[in-house]
C-alpha cells in the first residue's frame, strides 16, 4: 500500500502542517478548529482531534500532501472519523472532507475554493441525514442522485469512520464502519456523461400507444348499481305545523343510503396496443469519458463548513491506494470507538449529568441526615412550593 496522507492529530505538532483559513461565507464569522478528544472518550490519545470550537460560525482548515499524486490505474481511498459530540435533538452540522488539488490558497480556503471530491456526513434537524458524495467535473459539482442516506442509528453522538473507495473502472464504494453504504458505477449515480446519448432528432411517433391498461369494452356499470351517497330520508314527514308560506318548502333530511355501493370504476385490463415507454434512438455521446474516476493533481485535504451546532471532532484521515490497507487500520480504530457508550456513561455520573444519581423517584435529593425539614428540589417543574 502507498500512504498519500496519514493525520491521526496524536500530537501538538498538528498546528505546523495545518493552517486556519479566516474565511467566512454570509451566514457569520470565521473560528478556528481546536484540538481536543471531546468531553468524554474512549481513550483520549487515540481519540484526539480537530474540533469545531464555536456556534454559528465557519471554521474552516487544510494541509497540503507532501508531494501531489495521481491516481491514474489505481484505487483512490479517502478514509476519516467524525464525531458530532452534541448530536442530539435539533443538531445540524457538516461533517464532510474535502479533496483539493496542489494549487490553492490556504489562508483564503473556504466554500469558494474549487475541490475534487467533497465526502462525509451531512446531518441538520429531522430532515438532513445524508453522506454527501460530490464530484467536481468541469467545473461543476456533481451530486449523487439520490443521497447516500443515514439511518437513525448512524447519526449519533459516537465515533463514526467514513470510507471512500474510487476503482480505475469508474466504479465506487462507500463504508460506514466498515459496512458497504453504496457502490456503483459512476456513471450511473451522478450526471457524468453517458456513453450513448439521445439522438434529438428521434420523435415519438404519433401512434405510439403508451397506456399499459385500459378500461374493459365488454364491461359495464351495472343497471342496478347505486351510487348516490346520501338520500332523502323516505320515512321522514312534514312537521305539524309547518307553514309553507312561513317556513319555506319543506325537504326530507338527508341520510345516508342503505343501498349505496361505492363508486364504480370500470374493469383494467391489458391494452392490446401497448407498446411499452418510448425511447428516442440512441446515438455516441461525443462527450463521453470512461475514467472519471481519475484525478491528475490530488494535493491537499481540507475541512470547510458551516457549523451552527458545535462540538464535531474529526480524525484519522487516510489517503491511501489500499481499500485493505485502510480496513486494517480502521479495524483498530473501531475497537476504541466500542468503548465509547461506557465511556459516555462514565463521564455522566461523574458530572452529575445522570438524572438516577442522588435522586429518588420523586425528584428530591437523599438527605442523609436526620432532619425534620422537607427538602424541596427547586429545579423540578414537578415540585410546587
Amino acid at each position: 500500500a502507498e500512504v498519500f496522507f496519514e493525520e491521526a492529530f496524536d500530537t501538538e505538532a498538528w498546528e505546523s502542517r495545518w493552517v486556519h483559513s479566516t474565511w467566512k461565507g454570509g451566514n457569520g464569522p470565521a473560528s478556528k478548529f481546536e484540538w481536543s478528544a471531546g468531553e468524554w472518550f474512549a481513550d483520549e490519545k487515540v481519540q484526539m482531534g480537530i474540533r469545531t470550537a464555536d456556534n454559528m460560525h465557519y471554521h474552516s482548515i487544510s494541509a497540503k500532501l507532501q508531494e501531489p499524486f495521481s491516481n491514474r490505474g489505481k484505487d483512490l481511498v479517502m478514509q476519516f472519523s467524525v464525531k458530532h459530540e452534541a448530536n442530539e435533538f435539533s443538531f445540524c452540522g457538516g461533517g464532510y472532507i474535502k479533496l483539493l488539488p496542489s494549487s490553492f490558497d490556504q489562508e483564503k480556503f473556504g466554500g469558494d475554493t474549487p475541490y475534487l471530491i467533497m465526502f462525509g456526513p451531512d446531518v441538520c434537524g429531522y430532515d438532513i441525514a445524508r453522506i454527501h458524495l460530490i464530484f467536481t467535473w468541469r467545473g461543476q459539482n456533481l451530486l449523487r442522485k439520490p443521497d447516500i442516506p443515514l439511518e437513525y442509528d448512524e447519526k449519533n453522538e459516537y465515533t463514526h469512520l467514513y470510507t471512500l473507495v474510487l476503482h480505475p473502472d469508474s466504479t465506487y464504494a462507500v463504508y460506514l464502519d466498515g459496512k458497504e453504504k453504496s457502490s456503483g458505477s459512476l456513471h450511473e449515480s451522478w450526471d457524468f456523461p453517458n456513453k450513448t446519448m439521445d439522438d434529438p432528432a428521434d420523435r415519438k411517433p404519433a401512434d405510439w400507444v403508451e397506456a399499459q391498461k385500459i378500461d374493459n369494452p365488454d364491461k359495464s356499470k351495472p343497471a342496478d348499481w347505486v351510487d348516490e351517497q346520501r338520500i332523502r330520508d323516505p320515512t321522514a314527514t312534514v312537521p305539524e305545523g309547518w307553514d309553507v308560506e312561513e317556513d319555506g318548502v319543506w325537504e326530507a333530511p338527508m341520510i345516508t343510503n342503505p343501498k349505496y355501493k361505492g363508486a364504480w370504476f370500470p374493469e383494467q385490463i391489458d391494452n392490446p396496443a401497448y407498446k411499452g415507454a418510448w425511447k428516442p434512438r440512441q446515438l455516441e455521446n461525443p462527450d463521453y469519458e470512461a475514467e472519471v474516476y481519475l484525478f491528475e493533481d490530488i494535493g491537499g485535504v481540507g475541512f470547510e463548513l458551516w457549523t451552527v451546532n458545535n462540538g464535531s471532532i474529526f480524525d484519522n484521515i487516510l489517503i491511501t491506494d489500499s481499500h485493505a490497507h485502510a480496513k486494517e487500520v480502521g479495524e483498530k480504530l473501531k475497537k476504541v470507538f466500542e468503548k465509547e457508550k461506557a465511556a459516555k456513561k462514565t463521564w455522566e455520573k461523574a458530572k452529575n449529568k445522570d438524572t438516577s444519581s442522588g435522586m429518588d423517584d420523586e425528584g428530591i435529593e437523599d438527605d442523609d441526615e436526620d432532619d425534620d425539614t422537607e427538602t424541596i428540589n427547586l429545579d423540578d417543574p414537578r415540585e410546587e412550593l
